[in-house]
């Protein structure tokens, strides 16, 4: 089995950072972002909630390989916002939405409960 240990798809080992930036040399005021230890399910939530950004160009993902648990981030965004704003209010808005997801979850469990007693 190639398969790496199990724990190794969420521990970060010593001296390893979550989020590790680059700058991409190849267009303009963009830059790369690799995301250690997730996988496409925070991926695809980042490039959507960075999609609805009007200062964002360009946002994409990939995952280099299925048995590494990491995913590379590309943003461009416009001169006057640098992508590393970008990814920290796509971030923020996440925490919200999903905040009020959650509220949301709760509250329709609660109502349900209430109904059936």
């Amino acid at each position: 089995m190639n398969a790496p240990p199990s724990f190794e798809s969420f521990l970060l080992f010593e001296g390893e950072k979550k989020i590790v930036v680059e700058q991409d040399t190849k267009v303009p005021n963009a830059a790369i972002f690799t995301v250690n230890k997730e996988d496409h399910t925070l991926g695809n939530m980042i490039r959507c909630q960075l999609l609805k950004d009007p200062n964002v160009l360009f946002a994409g993902y990939k995952q280099p390989h299925p048995l590494e648990h990491k995913f590379i981030l590309r943003i461009q965004s416009t001169p006057a916002y640098s992508p590393q704003d970008a990814l920290m209010n796509a971030i923020t808005d996440l925490i919200s939405e999903l905040s009020l997801l959650e509220e949301r979850f709760r509250d329709a469990v609660r109502e349900k409960r209430e109904g059936l007693e």
